[in-house]
């Protein structure tokens, strides 16, 4: 026997009819440039919304400024040092 009173309506939550939802983009924990043979691609390690520190993931600059301008509005691109400490929490 379920409890009617525990059931969440999905208009709260979000829930796309697809079954999908966007995810954000919260914050960039961390800045490289990876150098190939004949070029640099700029990336940049991003924690979306519902993850984890420990699940951030990286993806390209250029693409993430396109998209999501506003994280780059500070100026400023954490180090090593900051993203060392993100990962103990």
């Amino acid at each position: 026997m379920g409890d009617p009173s525990l059931i969440i309506p999905t208009e709260d939550i979000g829930i796309k009819d697809s079954l999908s939802y966007e995810e954000i983009p919260v914050q960039i924990l961390d800045h490289q440039v990876r150098k190939l043979r004949t070029k640099e691609v700029a990336s940049v390690k991003v924690l979306w919304r519902n993850q984890f520190v420990g699940e951030a993931i990286w993806e390209v600059e250029e693409d993430m400024k396109k998209i999501y301008p506003h994280l780059f509005e500070t100026g400023e691109i954490p180090d090593q040092c900051t993203n060392s400490l993100l990962s103990t929490l």
